[in-house]
């Protein structure tokens, strides 16, 4: 249950950050150590680096930004991280935390105020865990259990159809804009915890606007010839590649813009690549 007005709940909501700007990062962390109820328990500057996090620290919600230069993106970090499900963990994941509330990086180490000895709580006790004469024992059945997946809450500046729709797909369970008020963004992790959604206003808009207005549908042969298209061949050029006919090309181009709504080569390709209808 979500904590009334400035009443924290009893078991505060543990968030990975994820962003692979420092200074974002740095900003979020101090936004969210001033709400009640919520504990960052860890950072990820890259997507590959989230995925690791959630699958050992084992957070309740990942605040995931969508663009992080190399490697994986937010989209695809989001689909590995909500594949967590039904996984196995060590149970009891408070053990895993140290009094500043973050595990184990190396990341905080060089950080004032968040890092020293609590900063590197988990890599320092997993060993003692596991040695014989421990506090607690390992015993196969009774220290692991089926741990659910942390639940991806996207935090962007984007807003394009395309995002929002890959997003969902992959299993965010909310979709913000940084834009948002702290408030709001603190209701929306609370909810995310418990698998409630929160998209920010526009972007609701765009859901409703992508529900009456689903996106179109070309058959393959459409896809092959946009795809020749967008490498900037010309009608004679895709006919030769494919095997057709001019007079097919054409037709087909026409049936192309006619579902995408547009009257040009150009057109059809911008569109074609903002509802990522080419690979």
């Amino acid at each position: 249950m979500t904590p009334s007005a400035g009443e924290p709940p009893h078991t505060p909501v543990r968030v990975l950050l994820c962003d692979d700007h420092v200074v974002v990062r740095a900003g979020l962390l101090a936004l969210l150590s001033s709400a009640p109820g919520i504990e960052v328990v860890g950072e990820a500057g890259s997507g590959e680096e989230a995925v690791a996090q959630a699958a050992q620290l084992r957070p309740d919600v990942v605040l995931m930004d969508l663009q992080l230069g190399s490697g994986i993106d937010g989209i695809e970090a989001t689909r590995r991280i909500v594949a967590l499900a039904g996984h196995t963990g060590r149970a009891g994941r408070a053990e895993h935390a140290g009094p500043a509330g973050h595990a184990g990086r190396a990341g905080h180490a060089g950080r004032a105020g968040h890092a020293g000895a609590a900063g590197h709580a988990e890599s320092a006790r997993l060993p003692e865990d596991d040695a014989p004469g421990s506090a607690a024992p390992n015993d196969g059945a009774s220290s692991l259990a089926p741990l659910p997946a942390p639940r991806v809450l996207v935090l962007t500046t984007y807003d394009t159809d395309a995002d929002i729709t890959r997003a969902i797909e992959a299993g965010a369970t909310g979709y913000l804009l940084k834009a948002e008020r702290p408030e709001e963004l603190f209701s929306a992790i609370h909810a995310a915890a418990e698998g409630r959604t929160t998209l920010s206003a526009p972007v609701a808009h765009r859901v409703l606007a992508q529900m009456r207005s689903p996106r179109p549908t070309l058959t393959d042969r459409e896809l092959d010839i946009l795809g020749q298209l967008a490498r900037g061949l010309s009608n004679r050029e895709i006919a030769r590649a494919l095997f057709i006919s001019e007079a097919t090309v054409k037709t087909h181009l026409g049936r192309i813009y006619d579902k995408l709504g547009v009257d040009t080569r150009a057109g059809a390709v911008s569109v074609a690549k903002e509802q990522r209808l080419l690979p």
